[in-house]
């Protein structure tokens, strides 16, 4: 594995880590954590891009790059829940628009859902970064 795909794995759990002491410590928190779920997604997808020697580009859409991805390879990424947290990305921190879910500020159990599909992510490129 590259130094700069460890790297970027680093980061990514670093956000997930934070996702999971936020939910758990702190009730109303949750939009931050939603938001850190998706910063570690996009930072595991990005991993695998990279150590595929495929050139970055400056996007935080993840449906753009699960696509590059699967014109590598098709992972089995869940395309539903990927756009269920692509929504919670903003260009911004402005109040009303912070790590929103569609329907607004996200409760516990959703965040903890979310939290477990940003360790299914990790897991899957984990996986494919060992062979």
């Amino acid at each position: 594995m590259k130094k700069q795909v460890h790297d970027w794995i680093l980061l990514a759990d670093q956000d997930l880590k934070v996702s999971e002491i936020l939910v758990k410590d702190e009730d109303s928190l949750t939009n931050i954590a939603v938001f850190h779920c998706q910063q570690a997604i996009e930072k595991y997808l990005k991993a695998y891009l990279i150590e595929q020697n495929i050139p970055l580009i400056k996007t935080h859409d993840l449906i753009k790059l699960n696509g590059m991805i699967k014109e590598i390879k098709d992972l089995g990424i869940d395309k539903n829940k990927l756009i269920l947290i692509n929504e919670v990305y903003i260009e911004s921190r402005y109040p009303g628009e912070l790590g929103l879910l569609p329907d607004g500020i996200p409760s516990n159990e959703e965040v903890e859902k979310i939290i477990e599909y940003a360790k299914e992510i990790k897991t899957i490129i984990l996986d494919e970064l060992k062979d």
